[in-house]
């Protein structure tokens, strides 16, 4: 089912900066390898480090792969892209970023205030994966030239519910297969829990990122 099929907003696939601007400590070379040999037979998909702008390409001839492109080379953003390829339709996924256009830094009140709840999902499965890969999350509004944020503390409640949701009653099979691998390979496993719990304390409590130490 395309769970964002009946967004009638233009989803901003390219302009999500904010809590991606910061180069991580862990190799996303290690997320093309583990995304690469979990999906690239499977579903014709590869995960590629892009110098500029995230994009989503589908394939353009028969047996050739999607490629899901990243900003920059960062790990945060490498897990962002992911997440909303976990989260769109076999539709969606034919399409160049799963058919949605960009709509700039610098929204409207009205564009913001359906920006951010079409953000929830795929914000909750990057944090799930961040925390599963042991690195940082950073939530993000993301509209730093326009007026902020509809309500960003809602937002960030809205996410951790959508997180605990996932864990309760389970993920999109896809995510469920990366998360799972992420775990396996960053030895989170035993650890994941009390990590989610602190993580959950750090983002609802709005925490200043210089407050916590960088991995």
């Amino acid at each position: 089912m395309d769970t964002l099929g009946t967004l009638k907003f233009p989803l901003v696939l390219r302009d999500l900066k904010s809590h991606n601007s910061v180069p991580m400590n862990h190799n996303p070379d290690d997320l093309i390898m583990l995304f690469n040999d979990l999906f690239r037979e499977t579903t014709r998909t590869v995960l590629v480090r892009g110098s500029d702008e995230p994009e989503y390409l589908p394939a353009t001839e028969a047996g050739g792969a999607a490629q899901i492109i990243f900003a920059h080379g960062y790990f945060a953003s490498a897990l962002h892209e992911i997440s909303h390829w976990c989260i769109a339709g076999a539709h969606r996924r034919t399409l160049p970023d799963y058919g949605y256009w960009y709509c700039p830094d610098g929204r409207t009140a009205a564009q913001q205030q359906a920006f951010e709840p079409a953000e929830v999902k795929p914000q909750a499965l990057e944090w799930l994966f961040a925390v599963a890969a042991g690195s940082r999350f950073h939530i993000s509004v993301d509209n730093l030239s326009g007026g902020g944020a509809a309500d960003e503390a809602g937002f960030r409640r809205k996410v951790r519910a959508q997180a605990n949701h996932y864990l309760e009653h389970g993920m999109p099979a896809r995510a469920r297969a990366f998360f799972d691998t992420l775990r396996s390979f960053y030895g989170t496993g035993e650890t994941f829990e009390h990590a989610w719990q602190e993580e959950s304390r750090r983002i609802l409590s709005h925490a200043p990122d210089t407050d916590i130490k960088e991995d």
